[in-house]
């Protein structure tokens, strides 16, 4: 062994002791794993990270590359790694973790895994695999015990701590190696049925499900299937391998919604196959998870439908089935709507113009988003009317006109404002935008009530307090259209300024004529006065430009006018 392999085996070694010995220098190991019967451990697995003079060892993956190793001074062969090194690492994990396996530092299975740079690239390797069968036996009791009492039996909510772990335990293959997948998604049913009367909750405990089947399904079952080409800046691309679709293995599940839930046939357990975790994976996601999210879950039934799977493909072409059919489909004379939740689409057929029509479409859609329809949805639109909001900007979309010809009823706003408050949600856009005309769910609506009419304040108070600034940018055409329509009152104050609160930097009001009256200097005032400092400049931007200027403004005032351009320059924090 050279004295260069020795010195960089003792700077691994001396890493691997010094995280040993800091993790049981804790004095908190017992309290964190007494909050849960479902943890037996804190750890299960660590990865060692060789660069000289800087190795790493920890229990999150470091993330070295190809492109560190134009700065490695030292590389090794694959052989010097697997022969020399490898068994001289797990010697020493093996003795720590005889001294450690059976405390709450040690989860029942462990896995250590090191990155090496070598003269042929970065070598990635699990060096070992590491499983205390009385633990992993005790935590199959405590699960079967847990689901038995608390989810089969059970009548009060579940704690998230504890989903985070059964989730994840009920796909683990070691746990698990014969996979009951309508089992599995029955008790993820339960959970979010007896969390279902607490929304916040429940969303976590969704979040925390569908992220254990999208771990499970990237990392375990498609790599099984598919030849994986993993990208952190683009989505993963899965090329199916030769002889591996699956055909007549696969014996569909239905898939259905009783009462906003996704539930599996139990008649069927017997015909399961994990392939079913993977729809229901794609049916959660589309369905909860934010938009950004969306591409995901199309793409798990894409990749279903490559192995033979039919209720992908049907899925694809239909619908998730999660939906009634009567929810999903309506046909009258005046309107014809059908829903797909799996591409986020409403299509409307128009048959004849008038407020019934809209009417029945909107009562379709506003059903819809009851029923927990994709709020990031757009529209396919034939008609023969092609009307569009008077606001310079927006996206000339099929959504966009069906809300525009929708406005033009009088007779129907008080529903379009029903729907406006059943879509409006925070990082939700409308499926047909993107970039600077990319838009919240229920814009439309809101946009045309606000213009038409004062009795909608709120509304635009409401909508406003749910915009993405940091995604959105048509929240700035509407304001400007706003400023332009009611100018500066009493009444439209209050609004203007909530809304200036969401705008970006690139918007300017042509309303400097206006605040010449000291009066509505005064209601400006009143109202930017309440607001933190950097929340009261991004409001007078728009209308005064920089801070700076408002405070030339004041010194050049007199009387009154001076205080009060002073009182709103000392808002903004000058």
């Amino acid at each position: 062994m050279t004295a260069t392999l020795e010195q960089a085996l003792e700077e691994m070694i001396q890493a691997i002791d010094d995280w040993f010995d800091e993790q049981a220098a804790r004095t908190d190991l017992e309290q964190i794993i007494t909050r849960t019967t479902l943890q037996m451990g804190i750890f299960d697995d660590i990865f060692v990270l060789y660069k000289p003079g800087r190795t790493i060892v920890d229990s999150l993956d470091m993330g070295w590359d190809e492109g560190s190793l134009s700065t490695q001074t030292i590389r090794f062969t694959e052989e010097m790694v697997r022969t020399e090194i490898q068994p001289r690492l797990v010697e020493v994990v093996q003795q720590r973790l005889a001294e450690w396996a059976d405390t709450p530092l040690i989860d029942y299975r462990f896995t250590f895994r090191g990155k090496f740079p070598t003269s042929s690239g970065m070598l990635k390797l699990t060096l070992l695999e590491y499983i205390n069968e009385e633990k992993r036996q005790q935590l199959l009791e405590r699960i079967r015990t847990y689901t038995e009492q608390k989810l089969e039996n059970g009548v009060y909510p579940t704690k998230p701590l504890e989903t985070t772990f059964l989730a994840k335990h009920l796909l683990d293959p070691v746990l698990f190696p014969s996979m009951d997948a309508a089992c599995i998604i029955r008790q993820y049913e339960r959970i979010q049925t007896l969390n279902r009367e607490r929304k916040d909750a429940l969303a976590e405990h969704r979040h925390t499900i569908i992220y254990a089947l999208t771990l499970w399904a990237e990392q375990l079952f498609l790599p099984k299937y598919f030849d994986v080409q993993i990208s952190d800046y683009r989505e993963n691309e899965y090329t199916l391998k030769p002889g591996q679709k699956l055909g007549g293995q696969i014996k569909d599940t239905i898939i259905q919604d009783k009462d906003m839930e996704i539930d599996t046939d139990q008649d069927q357990a017997e015909d399961s196959h994990p392939i079913d975790l993977l729809l229901y994976a794609a049916v959660m996601i589309l369905r909860f998870e934010p938009s950004y999210s969306k591409p995901r879950g199309l793409k798990f039934l894409e990749l279903a439908k490559q192995l033979g799977s039919g209720q992908a493909e049907r899925m694809l072409a239909e619908g998730s089935g999660a939906y009634k059919p009567e929810d999903t489909y309506v046909k009258t004379e005046q309107v014809e709507c059908q829903a797909n939740d799996v591409f986020a689409r409403i299509t409307i057929l128009i048959h004849q113009e008038g407020p019934e029509a809209y009417q029945q479409a909107l009562a379709f859609i506003v059903h819809l988003l009851g029923q927990g329809f994709p709020k990031s949805y757009h529209i396919k639109l034939k008609s023969k009317v092609k009307q569009y909001l008077p606001i310079k900007g927006l996206a000339k979309s099929d959504t966009h006109r069906f809300f525009a010809n929708a406005l033009e009823y009088s007779e129907l706003h008080s529903l379009l404002e029903q729907y406006a408050r059943a879509a409006i949600q925070e990082f939700e856009f409308y499926a047909d935008t993107e970039g600077e005309k990319s838009g919240m769910p229920g814009s439309y609506a809101v946009f045309g009530l606000g213009l038409s009419s004062e009795q909608y304040f709120p509304l635009i108070n409401d909508y406003m307090g749910q915009v993405d600034d940091e995604h959105q940018l048509i929240q700035d055409k509407f304001i400007a259209a706003f400023a332009e329509k009611y100018g500066v009152t009493v009444e439209s104050v209050p609004v203007l300024v909530m809304s200036l609160r969401r705008s970006t930097d690139g918007l300017k009001l042509k309303l400097l004529p206006e605040f010449e009256q000291d009066k509505k200097l005064e209601w400006l005032l009143e109202q930017v006065q309440k607001l933190e400092a950097h929340d009261a400049q991004r409001v007078l931007y728009p209308i005064f430009g920089k801070v700076e200027k408002l405070v030339a403004l004041a010194r050049k005032a007199d009387g009154k006018r001076k205080e009060l351009l002073l009182g709103l320059s000392q808002a903004a924090g000058k």
